[in-house]
């Protein structure tokens, strides 16, 4: 995926869910939420350990079905392994992007997804692509 892509992506979403979200704030997931917000994205965390509670302000959610809006993004802070089952749940709730953090690599994942008309982005972070290219909001 091109620079012009990714921007393209992070220009056109607004709601994105966090999959992996974290309350511990020294993890990259809590960063990257935190982040986003500050950027004014609609971010939604998703936790099952967490569901009920809030993150920055954020009602936490079990999974990607029991978010009641419509989610443009799920960012996923998961292992690989992690990724397909998670891309099937984004296509079922009818998500735009499908965005795999650094080091979450699923070929499987990323091809079941585009099949459905997702755009993927795979091993990248928008939080490091927004600061490296000073993406203007």
């Amino acid at each position: 995926m091109v620079d012009s892509d990714i921007y393209d992506i992070l220009r056109s979403v607004k709601t994105i869910a966090l999959v992996g979200a974290s309350s511990k704030d020294d993890r990259p997931s809590y960063k990257v939420m935190k982040f986003l917000l500050e950027q004014g994205y609609d971010v939604i965390p998703v936790n099952p350990s967490m569901s009920g509670q809030t993150l920055l302000g954020q009602q936490c959610y079990t999974s990607l079905k029991d978010i009641p809006v419509s989610i443009d993004m799920v960012d996923v802070f998961r292992q690989s392994s992690a990724a397909l089952e998670i891309a099937k749940e984004a296509i079922e709730i009818d998500a735009k992007v499908l965005w795999l953090q650094i080091d979450v690599i699923n070929e499987d994942a990323k091809e079941l997804a585009e099949k459905a008309g997702l755009r993927v982005v795979m091993d990248r972070c928008p939080k490091k692509e927004i600061e490296a290219h000073g993406l203007p909001w």
